[in-house]
């Protein structure tokens, strides 16, 4: 499994690096976060093993089950192998967050990519801040105007972008986005490049900081587009795993 896994970050990071050719750009630009939800504990561990640490989890349920499984099984290692820690993993809530399962999230989560209201954004803070930790969060875009997809309105995002600015505890790291699910490339890479337009008009804006600078977008069937069209953050889970077991 661990060769197999080996292999297939191999040609990921070689498809990553290529795209970034293509568009002038440095690989170190661009940070892989591995959606798990396919595969097992064991799959994660062997990332670890391997020096990955960015996971993307979409359910609360399963962000808290597997983070917490890793944990324990990191205490365990340290105990027995005093001398040979892996990395620390990172926590990426990639899916729709529901207010009521915000506080569960945030006993583990480094980075939420789909903050989509004001509503939303008002419990995160309030929950980091009983919670006495900053929280770093994306702003789901809608860019696509798909109307079965979360996301905030592409007028609309500078407007919440500075009410979220505003809440103590919450840090305005970037934006986050879907393209359609579609074979047609030029729509694909339509979506992606308004998505960087906004990315870049808002960067130019006094009400965000130096700490906002990822755009997360691109999955396992349009990543090199996203690339190609200035992503930070690729969410890949399909192409990474396969070939390996899918028991959770």
């Amino acid at each position: 499994m661990k060769r197999k896994l080996h292999d297939n970050l191999r040609k990921i990071k070689d498809r990553i690096a290529n795209a970034c050719i293509r568009a002038g750009r440095d690989p170190e630009e661009v940070t892989l976060v591995a959606v798990t939800k396919s595969v097992g504990v064991d799959v994660i561990r062997q990332l670890l093993e391997l020096g990955y640490c960015d996971f993307g989890e979409a359910r609360v349920q399963e962000l808290t089950r597997r983070a917490a499984m890793i944990r324990e099984a990191r205490a365990r290692h340290l105990l027995e192998n005093a001398s040979t820690d892996h990395a620390e993993p990172r926590w990426h809530m990639v899916g729709h967050l529901q207010r009521n399962k915000v506080k569960q999230a945030l006993q583990w989560v480094d980075l939420l990519h789909s903050v989509d209201s004001l509503r939303l954004a008002e419990e995160v803070s309030g929950q980091a801040n009983k919670l006495g930790r900053d929280i770093d969060v994306l702003i789901q875009v809608n860019a696509a105007g798909e109307p079965q997809k979360h996301g905030v309105a592409v007028g609309a995002v500078p407007h919440l972008a500075e009410q979220i600015v505003s809440l103590p505890r919450l840090k305005v790291c970037g934006l986050m986005g879907m393209a359609p699910l579609t074979e047609d490339v030029e729509q694909v890479t339509w979506t992606f490049g308004r998505l960087r337009e906004i990315f870049e008009d808002m960067r130019s804006e006094r009400f965000v900081g130096p700490e906002f600078r990822h755009l997360s977008m691109g999955m396992s069937h349009d990543f090199e587009t996203a690339v190609e069209q200035g992503a930070t953050m690729l969410r890949v889970g399909t192409a990474l795993f396969e070939g390996l077991s899918t028991n959770g």
